[in-house]
């Protein structure tokens, strides 16, 4: 990645939104390349700050959990019915399963594709994708339900991100040598299912820079900082990598 690579956090809340905190979202961008990275309720609107939802190269989604998802519901009206339709529809990669669980939801008198919006990938452990410069490789990680977390290579520059996932040497791995590392921290107490703290401390070793993400509500950011030793994602702060 080169020096103008960024992140933006357009929401870290868990497990529901709160007054100008949207559910889990991020925005990657570098040389024109925008990914929209896990869409929780309310990371919609806060991506329009900074781009419309058409111009998107790509979407990419950690797992199906509501607090990671529920966006791409309004996402599919604004691309198809508010005068926004792109081009072609948006690569999204995701769990398997996702399609089928948007179309579901989407469904009403008649059928309602998800393809129409979205041309969507499944996901698997290794799972690469080339986007306009980045390139995407998907890890398995530990959530009791399908998970991924991701590493972002742009150029010589690595981001990795950790969806939601507990202790496991995937999160290591993703961690290696990244310029970024985004790690969730939901709880006080280790389970197998999400990270602490000293989880994502620990699993960051091998990365250049830790910021934890979805601080659950049994501990404050400030608790959650000080035990991680990094600093909690904020909305709307955007992040140089590299």
């Amino acid at each position: 990645m080169t020096s103008a690579a960024t992140l933006t956090v357009l929401g870290s809340a868990t497990p529901y939104p709160r007054p100008d905190r949207p559910c889990s979202g991020y925005l990657l961008r570098a040389a024109g390349t925008a990914i929209w990275v896990d869409a929780g309720p309310g990371t919609l609107a806060a991506l329009q700050r900074h781009l419309r939802p058409d111009r998107l190269d790509a979407v990419w989604i950690s797992h199906t959990h509501a607090d990671h998802t529920a966006d791409l519901l309004p996402a599919y009206y604004a691309l198809l019915f508010a005068d926004l339709r792109p081009p072609r529809p948006i690569p999204l990669y995701g769990p398997p399963g996702l399609a089928d669980r948007l179309e579901a939801f989407l469904a009403s008198t008649g059928p309602n594709p998800a393809s129409a919006a979205f041309d969507v990938h499944e996901l698997h452990d290794g799972h690469r994708a080339d986007v306009c410069g980045f390139t995407l490789t998907s890890h398995a990680v530990q959530h009791g339900v399908p998970a991924f977390g991701l590493r972002a290579a742009h150029g010589d520059r690595t981001f990795a991100y950790s969806g939601d996932t507990g202790p496991c040497p995937a999160l290591t791995d993703l961690a290696a040598d990244a310029d970024l590392f985004l790690c969730e921290a939901d709880g006080s107490d280790p389970t197998p299912h999400h990270c602490t703290p000293e989880d994502a401390a620990s699993a960051a070793r091998g990365a250049h820079r830790l910021l934890i993400t979805h601080v659950g509500h049994t501990l404050t950011e400030e608790q959650a900082a000080e035990r991680a030793g990094a600093p909690v994602a904020q909305p709307h702060e955007v992040h140089h990598i590299g």
